[in-house]
């Protein structure tokens, strides 16, 4: 692993446990999101386990890296809803923009760590 690709984890690892344990915990700020997307509540708390489980598989990563991989296409397919569900209400840039960028950034550590989803032939 590279420092770059350990940095990029730790952030993510830190931005998906605190914006899973808000959603659950039910954070205006995100029931707010949630409502305007015209999502239910309780999907917001899926939505929050889903993130928390991706950050459990990201520290995880710290010592298997395939976990990191496997955490990213997690949370990859995770971003990549969040930002249709953007597109779907035509929210502007600037609300949709923080979907893109965890987007691009879980991508980014996916790529990097890909090797780690070949599973060795025994």
């Amino acid at each position: 692993m590279t420092v770059f690709s350990i940095v990029l984890q730790s952030l993510l690892v830190l931005y998906y446990a605190f914006s899973g344990g808000a959603k659950i915990a039910g954070a205006k700020y995100w029931a707010d999101i949630f409502k305007n997307l015209g999502l239910p509540q309780w999907f917001r708390v899926v939505t929050g386990v889903v993130q928390l489980i991706g950050a459990a598989l990201l520290i995880i990563g710290y010592w298997y890296v395939g976990a990191v991989a496997w955490a990213g296409i997690w949370l990859g397919i995770t971003m990549l809803l969040a930002c249709l569900a953007h597109f779907r209400v035509k929210d502007p840039i600037s609300k949709t923009a923080p979907a893109i960028v965890f987007t691009v950034l879980i991508i980014v550590l996916t790529i990097i760590n890909a090797d780690g989803l070949i599973l060795p032939i025994s």
